[in-house]
């Protein structure tokens, strides 16, 4: 095959892994004393959205799809019969260096099959991003995908040239991955993730790092013991964290075990993210796999869980009923944990805690520090929170603002669940159900 052909085959090969966005690095040419090419800025990463409404991407490849594992989920086992691939390392150099200067691309994505032996698959990946850095200059980003049970001194050279590692968890699991991975061990998986985390957590208590401030020392290229380059100790290890993917729905795990697999990850291994990627049915596939895709909105509610597992101090065991049970579908998970717990509302929005504000459905992280800002200086009212863009709609049963005290019969009303799960009712049966917020809103109940 021609670089050309190769590049179809591959980025094809690669699409399935969603572990690729990110954000956090940041390099700037010339600012470390040796020049180069390009920078990273800290935006998110593989055609996504930045603040500004930006869309930034990479280039999302692997380095081949011939594998020596045979994973059932994977389109790249090597009992599939695909058309199979290989770059060789100055072909991804080159291609990587090319698009960057064509301004089709701010960075790579690398991943890779198994070949000839983890050590060897890991090495080729380390030696693309060294040349580009070392060789080159490259300052734009870069992601490597870690080989569990690679050498340690391969996992510390690969965090030194990539902003971002991530070894992939696969399946939620023990059980999961022993029936559908059994060459995949956890143990390894654990092991890898736990050694970037380690290099991480090493340079945060080792350097003050100052990101404001360029650093002015000359590269002293040095080796270690796989004869690889090690770069100045002033460069920060995968200054963009770590993070992993797990497939939903090759098995019949539920979400309330998929979510404390996830919390279970951020709290050992201080993740950046968990990615979710919903199973795709495959060719020829083993017959253990469903052979229908799980709806896709089951992944839109595991991230939703993620975020507020994250960002709003709720617990994995808070968000479903219990470890057997998922996620509904037809409601965003804050609105469920609601319903169940309907005894923490109404909430004052002008008396309650940042904590207790956070929980009340339709306000995010953003209007609750807005909502404590405005409180300072007059009490809240309903004309402040349509200002605010609140969500009112999924808001409005579970608040109480100057101008608006609900009737205390709405939270139990038999309709307020099939409202709030999309209007599974009839419009008459949605405005009965409001009805009463009506005198509310004028101060009559």
């Amino acid at each position: 095959m021609n670089v050309r052909e190769k590049l179809h085959v591959l980025a094809d090969a690669a699409k399935y892994d969603a572990s690729c966005a990110s954000s956090g690095a940041k390099r700037r040419g010339g600012g470390n004393g040796w020049g180069g090419m390009g920078n990273s800025d800290g935006t998110g990463i593989c055609h996504s959205y930045t603040p500004d409404g930006r869309c930034v991407s990479l280039l999302k490849i692997l380095l081949t799809n011939h594998c020596l594992y045979d994973c059932q989920y994977c389109i790249n086992r090597i009992s599939s019969d695909v058309p199979r691939a290989r770059f060789t390392v100055d072909e991804v150099v080159r291609l990587t260096l090319g698009f960057y200067q064509r301004n089709y691309i701010e960075g790579l994505f690398l991943s890779s099959g198994i070949i000839q032996s983890i050590d060897y698959t890991m090495e080729q990946l380390v030696d693309v991003a060294r040349q580009l850095r070392i060789t080159h200059g490259f300052n734009g980003y870069i992601h490597l995908k870690t080989i569990p049970g690679a050498s340690p001194a391969l996992i510390a050279q690969a965090g030194r040239f990539a902003d971002r590692l991530s070894a992939n968890i696969e399946l939620p699991t023990r059980a999961d991955l022993t029936r559908l991975a059994p060459q995949k061990l956890p143990g390894d998986i654990a092991g890898s993730m736990g050694q970037v985390h380690h290099h991480i957590q090493d340079d945060r208590d080792k350097f003050q790092f100052d990101e404001t401030t360029s650093l002015e020392k000359s590269i002293e290229v040095r080796h270690d013991a796989h004869n690889l380059p090690v770069m100045n100790p002033g460069e920060r290890y995968a200054p963009a964290g770590q993070s992993t993917q797990m497939i939903v729905g090759a098995t019949p795990t539920a979400d309330g075990t998929i979510l404390r697999t996830a919390a279970a990850l951020y709290k050992t291994y201080g993740l950046k993210r968990v990615y979710f990627s919903a199973f795709s049915p495959i060719p020829t596939a083993d017959s253990r796999l469903p052979a229908q895709q799980p709806p896709l909105v089951r992944e839109h509610r595991l991230y939703q869980a993620d975020w507020l597992m994250r960002y709003y101090g709720f617990s994995a065991g808070e968000l479903t009923e219990s470890d057997q049970a998922s996620l509904p579908l037809d409601m965003d998970p804050k609105t469920a944990w609601a319903l169940r717990n309907r005894g923490y509302f109404p909430v004052d929005l002008n008396q309650a805690s940042r904590i207790r504000l956070l929980r009340i459905p339709g306000i995010g992280v953003r209007n609750v520090d807005r909502i404590l800002s405005i409180r300072r200086h007059h009490k809240l009212v309903l004309q402040d929170l349509i200002r605010l863009r609140v969500a009112l709609g999924r808001a409005r049963p579970f608040i109480v603002v100057k101008d608006y005290h609900p009737n205390a019969q709405l939270l139990d009303h038999p309709a307020l669940e099939d409202r709030l799960a999309g209007g599974r009712l009839g419009k008459s049966a949605q405005l009965n159900l409001f009805e009463a917020t009506t005198s509310a809103v004028t101060g009559e109940v």
